[in-house]
């Protein structure tokens, strides 16, 4: 099990309110402040949103500046694309191949690739795109062609929803063959097709463990048997949750109880409509109410939140690994908390948590890679 960091750059109304000039900046800077922190206590990855419009809920709309800026600051971290969204109106297939290879070489090969085509009509009717199934379509064409441009000197395509003349697309990866491949995951549909393309899974879905045990069953069924989109395989699970890691497990009850994580659940709804709204979800403006004790004592046990001391936790991310998790991103700024608590919690956990489940410094997508790197081909060479 490896662990990550989620960064999205939640900017709640009452922060604006009460510093209109700087509550945005803030936010950024804490998200970076929390990344480079979490690289020096032994998480692997830290995963930053492409959002666009989505006030409130997401301010990260440039990821492809943010990154590079982390990994500028950083030592051991992965920085990881959570996601770019490779629909041709919001970022043209080239653009994201010369983005992602710039990002691979300056990091020396500590850039994931993670793809996606948007959740929210918000997002992708600001760019022209009229619904959900065009998404679909440009994302299916976008990807393939993503990796012909890094191994062609010589790409041309003409095809529905972009074409390009003959051109050489620059640089071509630092990683060989190229930067390991993600996308996100909610339904059992994206799951099966993650695995069905190699590809590993961002799973965005809201939940507990268990939840998750079939989405993640469909996805190593398939991935047996994959037929990759890229060079290689990336077996791959991601889930994002939340974390709250104190010495003192009431004290840390209480952060969870005033963090406002039923607001940020109500953004999520009102933003992400491709999201199947569960019953009760009122519509906005009206919010999830914050749990009570006794409802955050369940999603405790049922593993929803990861909150407590290291043991509580790590009795948690045991509860992940047993349904086939891989690597878990904590979502730590997705709330109010205060940036002392985010840092704390974070050092607790990497010195008391993380090395009970990742013992292994090399990163599973670098062994992914590498293995197929190695792996000899058909007639006795190196692939």
């Amino acid at each position: 099990m490896e662990f990550g960091l989620f960064l999205q750059a939640h900017v709640p109304r009452h922060e604006t309110e009460a510093d209109p000039e700087n509550a945005e900046h803030s936010r950024l800077m804490r998200e970076l402040d929390l990344a480079v922190h979490c690289d020096s206590v032994g998480f692997k990855y830290a995963w930053s949103v492409e959002h666009h419009f989505l006030e409130e809920y997401s301010h990260i709309s440039a990821s492809e500046i943010f990154l590079p800026y982390v990994a500028a600051r950083t030592k051991q971290i992965h920085v990881g694309s959570a996601i770019y969204n490779i629909t041709p109106p919001v970022n043209h297939p080239a653009r994201i191949a010369e983005r992602v290879a710039m990002l691979d070489h300056l990091s020396e090969g500590r850039f994931e690739f993670g793809t996606g085509r948007g959740s929210s009509s918000t997002e992708f009717k600001g760019f022209g795109i009229p619904d959900g199934d065009t998404t679909r379509a440009m994302f299916d064409e976008s990807l393939p062609q993503i990796l012909r441009m890094w191994r062609e000197a010589k790409y041309s395509y003409s095809g529905k929803y972009f074409s390009m003349p003959e051109r050489n697309v620059l640089p071509k990866p630092y990683s060989k063959p190229h930067p390991p491949i993600w996308v996100a995951c909610g339904s059992p549909s994206t799951f099966e097709k993650a695995g069905r393309l190699g590809l590993g899974a961002l799973c965005f879905s809201m939940g507990t463990p268990k939840d998750f045990e079939p989405l993640i069953k469909v996805y190593k069924d398939n991935i047996k048997h994959a037929e990759p989109v890229g060079d290689y395989v990336n077996d791959n699970v991601a889930c994002v949750t939340a974390l709250i890691c104190m010495e003192d497990r009431k004290k840390a009850r209480q952060v969870a109880l005033n963090m406002g994580s039923g607001y940020h659940t109500s953004l999520v709804f009102r933003y992400l409509d491709t999201f199947p709204r569960p019953a009760g979800v009122p519509e906005w403006p009206k919010l999830i109410p914050e749990p009570t004790p006794e409802q955050l004592e369940e999603r405790i046990a049922s593993g929803q939140r990861i909150v407590g001391d290291p043991d509580e936790c790590a009795k948690a991310v045991q509860q992940y690994a047993d349904v086939g998790c891989d690597q878990i991103i904590f979502g730590i700024l997705a709330s109010t908390q205060p940036q002392d608590i985010a840092r704390s919690s974070a050092s607790l956990f990497g010195k008391h948590v993380i090395p009970r489940f990742d013992k292994d410094p090399v990163h599973s997508t670098t062994r992914h890679r590498l293995a197929a790197v190695k792996k000899p081909t058909g007639d006795g060479r190196r692939a």
